[in-house]
């Protein structure tokens, strides 16, 4: 049953709660979390590999997230069929926007701060591909027509991100989280 906030909890304190105990250093979080396996390590790179390549075909969602220049953040999901990010060199892509909601808080963001975070998922699939690096927004380009949606229309706007980083993530999140089995589905 969700939790239900009366109108004195509708804002978080200032303060901390009773009882709470806040993580104060980087140090503290390494003693909690232990030392990352190397091999984590050296999975994160700035360049697609054929692995990456084969998810963002499958790939029809990725979450897209941005941040102002305040710092303030935002996340946006962003979908089509099936391979819709444009592989533009190893180390650049282009996301298609496609009709939404109008309000552009992804674009206002990247004018304000190029940084952004691309997280992708294939429905059914293990894998998470995270994509991190710095984007701008083009009006047009020449490989606009190869992003055309299904109708042929050409996208009025595409964001491209020049990565930083790529890291493929276990799929333990997905695997605890029943993300992909429908018996764990709740109507809504």
């Amino acid at each position: 049953m969700p939790h239900t906030i009366d109108a004195a909890e509708d804002r978080p304190d200032t303060g901390t709660g009773e009882g709470w105990v806040e993580l104060g250093s980087r140090a503290e979080l390494r003693e909690l979390l232990g030392e990352p396996w190397p091999l984590v390590i050296d999975k994160v790179h700035d360049r697609l590999t054929d692995e990456d390549l084969e998810i963002l075909a499958r790939s029809s969602f990725c979450l897209l997230g941005t941040s102002d220049a305040d710092g303030n953040c935002d996340v946006s999901p962003r979908g089509d069929a099936p391979g819709f990010t444009h592989v533009l060199a190893p180390g650049r892509i282009a996301l298609p926007d496609r009709p939404g909601n109008r309000r552009g808080d992804s674009f206002h963001n990247i004018l304000d701060n190029p940084r952004a975070g691309l997280l992708y998922l294939v429905p059914g699939g293990k894998q998470v591909l995270r994509i991190n690096g710095r984007a701008r927004i083009l009006t047009d380009a020449p490989f606009f027509d190869a992003m055309a949606a299904g109708d042929g229309r050409r996208p009025a706007l595409a964001i491209v991100l020049d990565i930083d980083e790529i890291y493929l993530h276990c799929p333990a999140s997905l695997n605890r989280s029943g993300m992909w089995k429908p018996e764990s589905w709740q109507a809504g």
